[in-house]
């Protein structure tokens, strides 16, 4: 991240943003990427549980989503934001928040939580004061530009002021726009008559766990201690499969010299004598790997309860130990979960369309938004048991087939399960 308490400072003000904060965010880009502290590369290596977990959220939440603006240049925009819109929620996911922010009246920018820095929010956690930093390096300089966008009480007052650094971790002395050609044309300062953000402001509906602040977290932040237990996991089912490779102990009469001098074993051992068994036997212990399997599918279904996901969603459906109940159960969970984030989502997309109104100068041109969700893949399974009925009264399906499938049992068990009588399901 860039230097907060130095930017803190040079504006005069105090920062929302708490130490406890600061470190979830950095441990939360590290776990998005594959890289956080657990995970050495050799013995543990990350299963993505994390990036797995925000795509499917993701994909779920957009899935069957439509939109549409009365203004058709505006309705193009969101087209374009659209076809990115996928890559953008998933950061938002495992950031806690995103803002895609416009760079004029048809172009824009997604920004994590790790990459602005929000000075004042209002009751509902909306950014009220935010500073974008914008970084450049050239040789061995490093240039910042702080953006600060504040609503007062005359309207949003937007500020530029550029700084430079030798180093990383410092803002340095502050200087002219001009002295970096791409900021020349930006004004130290300007207000619009208007008592909103021009950008969008998605935020996660978890509750802050962290600080217990309305700033927003990681959808998988509750998981990440039994993340960080499947991943070690894992790490030992690997350790398991490599510690069984087959090996031969053989005694080094039996073993012949190469010409580097180092030994080989032969392909085809030959015992002269007939009674040095013990010069060389094979070592092939047996495979554990059921057990480690089933404790890393007992931690990946604890994850996907902390998370909101379906049980399936990241454990192997034939480990799935659960009840037909229970199982639906996740299903609705998992609706729940998606609706909330559809919810902040609609209201990020409003803002946004806004926001290219406002460059766009249409903000009085009288454009409408809408934005829906279908809510099918629950649906989808009430049509298909009720298909199911059909094809079981039509003699199509057997009835242990039908019990398999509805009630999570394998056809063997399904047909002992069989009740004397038919029973109505």
């Amino acid at each position: 991240m860039f230097p907060i308490k130095d930017i803190v400072q040079a504006l005069g003000v105090n920062s929302v943003l708490s130490e406890d904060m600061k470190a979830h965010i950095a441990l939360w880009n590290k776990c998005y990427f594959g890289k956080a502290d657990w995970c050495d590369g050799d013995k543990v290596i990350s299963l993505r549980i994390e990036s797995s977990s925000v795509r499917e959220l993701a994909n779920v939440a957009l899935n069957e989503m439509t939109t549409n603006v009365s203004n058709d240049t505006l309705n193009k925009t969101l087209e374009k934001v659209k076809i990115r819109l996928d890559t953008f929620l998933q950061r938002g996911l495992a950031m806690g928040e995103m803002i895609i922010k416009p760079l004029g009246a048809d172009t824009f920018q997604c920004l994590a939580q790790n990459e602005y820095l929000i000075l004042e929010r209002d009751a509902d956690g909306n950014p009220t004061d935010i500073v974008f930093p914008e970084i450049k390096k050239v040789n061995k300089r490093i240039y910042i530009r702080l953006e600060r966008h504040k609503i007062t009480s005359i309207g949003l007052t937007i500020t530029n002021a550029a700084y430079v650094s030798e180093t990383e971790n410092s803002l340095g002395r502050e200087i002219p726009l001009g002295y970096v050609d791409e900021w020349k044309d930006y004004v130290p300062s300007v207000t619009f008559p208007v008592d909103r953000m021009i950008f969008g402001f998605y935020r996660n509906p978890n509750d802050n766990t962290v600080d217990g602040s309305n700033a927003g977290i990681s959808v998988f932040e509750t998981a990440i201690e039994k993340i960080k237990k499947a991943d070690i996991q894992y790490g030992r089912l690997d350790y398991e499969f490599k510690s069984a490779e087959r090996k031969i102990h053989a005694d080094l009469t039996m073993v012949k010299p190469t010409k580097n001098g180092s030994y080989q074993l032969p392909e085809v051992y030959v015992d002269v004598n007939g009674d040095k068994e013990d010069f060389y036997h094979e070592f092939s212990p047996t495979l554990r790997q059921e057990g480690f399997i089933a404790g890393l599918e007992e931690y990946r279904r604890d994850i996907e309860f902390d998370i909101g996901l379906s049980y399936g969603d990241l454990s192997q459906p034939q480990y799935v130990d659960k009840t037909a109940t229970e199982i639906n159960a996740s299903k609705y969970r998992k609706r729940n979960t998606v609706n909330h984030i559809q919810a902040q989502l609609k209201a990020c997309l409003e803002g946004l369309v806004y926001a290219f109104a406002f460059y766009n100068r249409l903000t009085l041109s009288g454009y409408e938004f809408s934005c829906e969700f279908r809510d099918s893949f629950l649906n989808d399974e009430t049509s298909e048991r009720e298909e199911d009925r059909k094809d079981l009264a039509n003699g199509t399906l057997r009835l242990e087939e039908y019990r398999a499938r509805w009630r999570n049992e394998d056809i063997k068990t399904a047909k002992a399960n069989l009740p004397e009588q038919s029973e109505v399901y």
